[in-house]
């Protein structure tokens, strides 16, 4: 209960450093996408249902603030926790390659679900300046902070995952 309610503290940190910090340090036109990256992770660490369930969270606090649309953030991660939810099986603490490369698969997900919601259904039909300003330099800039960041959330996800194993093994010797 403890990490769950960390951990939803964590997205709301994310949410602020994306949109209150990180757009003092913009990249050309763009900043890291946070919030992709700590969903990628969180459905990484805790599988689909998880994944889904943060992704809306955090999708409902970008619509609030920010969106045009209720909804359209929270759908998208909403399917980006839990897809990435689905490789939970996968993951080993040491190997950082598959995180960082669901992140980027993540943030082009994102960046071409967007796209398509918000702008393709009204007829802009620049794909290609928007992936070339916005799409790649987003992804570059948000592997470039995930190695930042992703060490920590991996060092604590690690340090919640060995006090349930030792309760659950005390548990079963009473």
């Amino acid at each position: 209960m403890i990490q769950k309610i960390l951990n939803i503290i964590s997205i709301v940190f994310f949410f602020v450093l994306q949109t209150c910090v990180f757009t003092h340090f913009k990249l050309g036109t763009v900043i890291p996408n946070l919030l992709v990256l700590v969903i990628c992770i969180y459905g990484f660490f805790f599988g689909e249902k998880s994944g889904a369930l943060y992704g809306f969270f955090a999708g409902l606090l970008m619509d609030i603030f920010f969106g045009e649309m209720i909804g359209l953030n929270a759908l998208i991660l909403v399917i980006i926790g839990y897809l990435n939810g689905g490789l939970s099986d996968l993951f080993y603490d040491e190997d950082i390659r598959l995180p960082m490369f669901l992140i980027a698969l993540s943030d082009v997900t994102y960046g071409i679900m967007f796209y398509v919601f918000s702008f393709l259904l009204k007829g802009k039909l620049s794909f290609g300046y928007y992936l070339l300003n916005i799409i790649l330099p987003e992804i570059f800039y948000t592997l470039l902070v995930s190695l930042i960041i992703y060490p920590p959330l991996l060092g604590i996800n690690t340090l919640f995952r060995k006090y349930r194993i030792k309760k659950e093994r005390e548990s079963a010797n009473v």
